[in-house]
């Protein structure tokens, strides 16, 4: 049985740059209404999707651009049903009418599916423009699987790639958990990433 070694745990830091966003059809209308602003019909834009479908990714393509013209809020489902968080939102939203600038969410769920407690922001988050991104195609599969080794400075080969794709689950969480589970028996055995070491641990799961 070959040695093993317990992997430390160091962070991961992803890259959120507009040249590691893969696009693809189930995330193309979410992309173009970043690229359209400032010509949005409100002050704010949601995007709505999976976890782990790339929305903080685009917040982050999206804040680049309009540095401080604009707020990005990510994860804002967590402020349902906070009465005071609610009510700092809806300030938020009146003060960037008032300003000209702008504010982007990011939720999963649409607003007319979420807990608002606060009916004058209720009205206004379902009056926001709104984007949709979707589980991931087989293109948006592979670029998130190779950003995400690459954010962990994996090395993989085609051959792997093509392996993984027609056997995963389209679900970017599946993705994130494979690369996770290969990236700790990677280092922990000290071994490349290969066809085989794919197998057992897709085979196990």
């Amino acid at each position: 049985m070959p040695a093993t070694q317990i992997p430390l745990s160091f962070p991961i830091k992803e890259s959120y740059t507009r040249d590691s966003f893969m696009p693809s059809a189930c995330n193309q209308d979410a992309l173009a209404w970043v690229d359209r602003w400032p010509n949005w019909p409100s002050p704010s834009l949601i995007i709505h999707g999976p976890k782990g479908c790339g929305k903080t990714h685009l917040l982050h393509i999206w804040k680049d651009i309009v540095g401080d013209q604009g707020i990005a809020i990510d994860n804002s489902s967590d402020i349902f049903g906070d009465e005071h968080a609610e009510q700092d939102l809806f300030h938020a939203y009146n003060l960037a009418k008032e300003n000209c600038t702008f504010i982007m969410l990011s939720m999963d769920l649409p607003p007319a599916h979420q807990d608002i407690q606060l009916p004058d922001l209720a009205s206004r988050l379902r009056a926001s423009a709104q984007a949709s991104v979707y589980e991931p195609d087989d293109t948006a599969i592979q670029g998130v699987m190779i950003k995400l080794m690459h954010d962990r400075q994996m090395q993989i080969t085609p051959d792997v790639v093509n392996y993984i794709l027609p056997r995963i689950e389209r679900s970017y969480t599946v993705v994130r958990h494979l690369v996770e589970q290969l990236d700790t028996a990677s280092l922990s055995e000290k071994r490349a990433i290969t066809i085989p070491l794919v197998k057992t641990i897709m085979d196990n799961a």
